[in-house]
């Protein structure tokens, strides 16, 4: 069947969006300043952790006006109160050097440098456009916080941005960049790899049109697409699935996924490019710094700038549709994924529990999850 020409428009506005989000995240992550605008104004915005004094001199001198913005979460552990929203702004002082303002981003040193400050809340109100800053900070895997210029009036801020050898990104793209980059997700291929205890696996490969997230699908055995299908969502997980780390239970719920379905004559395992519930690598492995200075592992994200939890499951859903299952068994302890499912259009027949014995390295982590993010573990 041919394709409407209608639907091509809609496909190339998509992805011309999302690879526009994805160039100015990768300029952002090397320490250069980009623009983000909408409608009516623009705003230059720098990383706070990857600031450096020239730039927060060049940003400054833009025009009065130049803040820090922070998540809502961050700035409740600085003890900083947003005027409105989830973003505080933070008024530039003459003590804050670029130092400072990569300290107000990262936690690390917290409990040994307690007293930061005194700050000051901008009178700025925070806008579509300092959103936007931060999501694209968590977009290049980096800390949520930024340097932003003072808002100014542009009749054509992309040329302008072009002129000074800057990139450009509309905010509106940046705040849909994680619902655009799963609805374009397509089957790119397949292969079979036999495994070990379930030698009968395809794995199936997945990414967008423009080359963005690619997520891989485990398909045990020959599940009947006509049946709810016994299925996992797992965020990938280095530490845990490949090095065997034992501060989680990833690398067991992994194995003991592909175990059980072999056994239940088959199944699908959505293995997502999610590492640390969305947050990356890096910040993970910041977040296990936090915790071994004695804080949970929902209080290391939240001090971090990030929410407990930053996945979401557009990607899973996508996916379990392209390759035909529109049912499932979900194997998991954790309610928000069989909700996440059904709020995308997958039908949960039935959660099926998937726990193991903690060991004790992370038996603190398995009663947070279950304390404080609701996970269903005895």
């Amino acid at each position: 069947m041919a394709t409407a020409p209608d639907d091509i428009i809609y496909k190339n506005i998509l992805n011309k969006s999302i690879i526009s989000v994805d160039r100015v995240a990768s300029d952002l992550r090397r320490a250069i300043p980009v623009v983000i605008g909408d409608e009516k104004k623009a705003i230059l915005v720098h990383s706070a952790e990857l600031l450096s004094d020239l730039w927060l001199s060049r940003i400054s001198d833009f025009g009065q006006g130049s803040v820090v913005g922070l998540t809502y979460n961050r700035a409740n552990i600085l003890h900083i109160s947003p005027r409105a929203g989830g973003v505080a702004l933070i008024q530039l002082s003459e003590h804050m050097d670029s130092a400072v303002i990569q300290s107000m981003a990262d936690p690390s040193d917290d409990l040994r440098n307690p007293m930061k400050g005194p700050f000051k809340v901008s009178d700025q109100k925070p806008t579509i456009l300092h959103e936007a800053g931060l999501k694209l900070c968590k977009i290049g895997r980096l800390l949520p916080a930024a340097l932003f210029s003072a808002p100014f009036n542009m009749d054509d801020a992309e040329t302008w941005a072009k002129d000074r050898e800057l990139l450009y990104v509309r905010a509106q793209d940046i705040l849909a960049y994680d619902l655009n980059d799963a609805t374009a997700l397509k089957k790119i291929t397949s292969a079979k790899v036999p495994l070990a205890g379930a030698e009968k696996t395809t794995i199936v490969a997945f990414r967008p049109d423009d080359g963005g997230t690619e997520h891989l699908a485990l398909i045990i055995g020959d599940p009947n697409r006509h049946d709810p299908v016994l299925t996992r969502i797992h965020s990938e997980c280095f530490t845990g699935d490949l090095l065997g780390s034992l501060k989680c239970d990833c690398g067991q719920q992994l194995n003991g996924a592909i175990t059980q379905m072999q056994q239940s004559g088959g199944g699908v395992l959505l293995y997502l490019a999610q590492e640390g519930r969305g947050i990356g690598l890096i910040n993970k492995l910041r977040a296990y710094q936090l915790q071994d200075q004695g804080f949970d592992t929902v209080d290391a994200n939240e001090r971090l700038g990030f929410q407990s939890d930053e996945r979401i499951f557009e990607p899973a859903a996508q996916m379990l549709k392209i390759m035909g299952f529109s049912a499932v068994r979900l194997l998991t302890n954790n309610p928000l994924k069989v909700e996440g499912l059904k709020s995308c259009g997958i039908e949960v027949i039935e959660r099926v529990p998937h726990s193991f014995p903690a060991n004790s390295h992370n038996d603190h982590y398995l009663k947070t999850k279950k304390k404080r993010s609701g996970h269903l573990l005895s």
